[in-house]
């Protein structure tokens, strides 16, 4: 038969590699996006690893953060029908990489076929002999004691007239240990490198309180400043939260300026749309000088540091007419056949006091460059929380490559991403690299519902990269479900937000007092915050305000509250009551039940599996109601609960051992 050419097989083929890596989880679009973390979290790494034929496979998992020369290697555990596992630890800041490298084994293939003849009596002086030479391959990779003790375990093997005791070392823990240690490594494959952000912490844990800084007066008729809000910090540090978010603080347009409840007819003592940002002052560089300066602002956001709180700034990549980028770049505006510069509309409605930006300008490199300035002097004024106004009308690259560059010069900035859009887009945006999003727990109200969203967010892909945000309303938004005022909706809701996920915020004053009347047939404030300066009592206490405040202690002081992914819905068989479970390593558990009716009591059994709580089926527990104080001891799997809205809503659960 005529030689056949060997020039048909690609030079960089190696067809010795002989193992399959595949179905890897985590891994978002095959490696592109990187998984979300946070220090001290456990990666668990899992994928399908295997070969042609019967001989054993060998799996490791390989990390190391940029920071790292050398890879770490950790042993992969097989599972069933070719599924392996391992995991990694986190400890800081920045990118880690990993991948997995898997090979045919054949020391192992060597040692259980052999294993299989001496159980079968069969003489196995030849595979004795093969041992021996799989010792010696690995002699050159050991030192120390290792190097003599393989030499001897070599001579072993091949000393015909110590046949018992080669086949006492071949059973023995230290041949196993070798192997491990000294891998044949043949051919590996090696799977692509993937990535992972890691966060700090509070990117997975946080309490947003979110407020218009000139609404921060004691004093009718003055609107407020830095200086005002300083004086608040305490009050809101004493409810719990940990983030003052602001809206934007820039000077605010002249030209078409909105009145009250978005008029286009304004007045001369109406202060504007904060997101009317420019005017002949600057834009988003420069201060509101209503507002303060930039030393005042410089000392908000010292002052609430010493308050164990930080201060997230407002991006709304838009300007008003008065912008400096409207004289200074056309460019970066899509200009009408007319030649003016089309203003923002969402038909029929129209916004002419705002310019959204043209992300497909000619000169769109330089506009990205001005949006880096923006954020890097931000970052120099000790801003390291941004809230990111509609994202999504943004292109996904720019997102991309301006996190990217953010994360080079300050690792612990957090983009918090503020688009009500379709699931994809969110998505999108949470992969391209926002720490945090917001999301529809707005709009969702029924047990299936939210238990179905949870499901989705916490049990799919998502739970890798999308770290959702929870708010029961926001300044533009004021839900249906709360327009009556019905004060046990507003406890509901509450409690939810700040429960079922680790990440929540509420638009401040408006919901601690419950304002609700609605702009006819919308789900906006009437006499809208946005377009006008209001005061409130700051001295005001009532049932929502003091709960909100015992929530985020409660929060604070157990960490099964501080994670999202670690839920479990409890069956219980009433549409009006849901039940859920919620896990920590450290032996933390908090079971959280919630009346969605706010209107009627409503009672029903509670299952909680006992293996969720690490107790057997006969044991007795207590359940502490954390709110109330009262104690219960509990001891079946299915148990009793009635709850009142008007008394109160929900139970928050300890779970605590007898």
């Amino acid at each position: 038969m005529a030689e056949q050419p060997t020039s048909l097989i690609p030079e960089q083929l190696e067809g010795r590699r002989r193992v399959v890596i595949e179905h890897v989880v985590p891994e978002i679009d095959g490696g592109m996006y990187a998984v979300k973390a946070i220090p001290g979290e456990t990666i668990q790494i899992e994928a399908d690893v295997f070969a042609d034929g019967h001989d054993k496979v060998a799996a490791r998992l390989l990390y190391k953060h940029t920071d790292d020369q050398q890879w770490t290697e950790v042993f992969m555990t097989y599972l069933v029908n070719d599924r392996w596992e391992g995991s990694f630890l986190v400890e800081k800041l920045g990118y880690y990489t990993y991948t997995i490298e898997g090979w045919v084994d054949h020391v192992a293939s060597w040692r259980h076929e052999t294993e299989l003849k001496i159980k079968d009596k069969q003489h196995v002086r030849m595979e004795l002999l093969m041992g021996a030479q799989f010792v010696e391959e690995m002699i050159p990779k050991a030192s120390g004691d290792d190097k003599e003790a393989l030499y001897n375990a070599a001579a072993l093997f091949r000393d015909e007239n110590r046949y018992d005791d080669a086949l006492q070392l071949f059973h023995s823990f230290r041949l196993g240990e070798w192997a491990n240690r000294y891998p044949e490594r043949q051919y590996a494959t090696r799977y692509r490198e993937l990535p992972v952000w890691v966060d700090r912490r509070k990117a997975e844990f946080s309490a947003w309180y979110s407020m218009f800084v000139r609404s921060s007066s004691r004093e009718p008729g003055r609107p407020g400043t830095f200086r005002d809000q300083i004086e608040l910090l305490p009050r809101i540090a004493d409810l719990g939260f940990d983030v003052l978010y602001i809206t934007p603080i820039h000077p605010i347009g002249h030209q078409f300026r909105k009145g009250k409840n978005n008029s286009v007819n304004s007045q001369p003592t109406d202060p504007g749309v904060p997101y009317a940002i420019g005017n002949e002052l600057g834009g988003h560089d420069a201060i509101n000088p209503d507002l303060g300066t930039l030393e005042d602002f410089k000392a908000l956001v010292a002052a609430a540091r010493d308050q164990d709180m930080e201060v997230a700034l407002d991006l709304a990549i838009q300007c008003s007419p008065d912008h400096p980028w409207v004289k200074d770049h056309p460019e970066w505006f899509k200009i009408r056949p007319d030649g003016t510069i089309q203003y923002a509309e969402n038909p029929p409605k129209k916004y002419q006091d705002i310019y959204p930006i043209n992300f497909e300008s000619e000169d769109w490199r330089g506009l990205w460059m001005e949006l880096r300035r923006i954020i890097f002097l931000w970052a120099e004024w000790g801003v390291r929380l941004i809230r990111v106004d509609n994202p999504h009308t943004k292109a996904f690259k720019f997102w991309e490559w301006i996190i990217a560059e953010t994360r080079r010069e300050y690792p612990d900035m957090i983009f918090l991403s503020e688009a009500f859009t379709r699931p994809k887009v969110m998505q999108q945006l949470a992969k391209v690299g926002f720490s945090q999003s917001y999301t529809y727990y707005t709009w969702r109200s029924t047990k299936q519902e939210l238990e179905e969203y949870m499901t989705e967010l916490t049990q799919t892909e998502m739970k890798y990269y999308f770290r959702p945000n929870f708010w029961p309303n926001t300044h533009d938004i004021d839900p249906y479900m709360l327009q009556s005022g019905h004060e046990p909706l507003f406890l509901i809701r509450y409690f939810m937000a700040a429960t079922l996920t680790s990440n929540y915020g509420i638009f401040g004053p408006t919901y601690e007092m419950m304002v609700h009347e609605a702009f006819p047939g919308k789900e906006e404030y009437l006499n809208s915050e946005k377009y006008e300066v209001k005061y409130w009592d700051w001295e005001k206490e009532n049932k929502l305000t003091y709960l909100i405040r015992m929530v985020n202690r409660i929060r604070q002081e157990n960490s099964a509250l501080q994670h999202t992914n670690n839920i479990h819905f409890c069956t219980i068989h009433n549409d009006q009551l849901m039940a859920y479970l919620k896990t920590h390593s450290n032996g933390n558990r908090i079971l959280c039940v919630v009346n969605l009716d706010g209107y009627n009591k409503q009672n029903g059994m509670v299952q909680v599996p006992p293996s969720l709580l690490g107790l057997q089926g006969w044991q007795q527990y207590t359940v502490h109601d954390l709110i109330t104080g009262r104690k219960y001891t509990w001891s079946e799997e299915w148990n009793f609960i009635e709850l009142d809205p008007n008394v109160m809503p929900f139970h928050l659960f300890r779970i605590e051992d007898i």
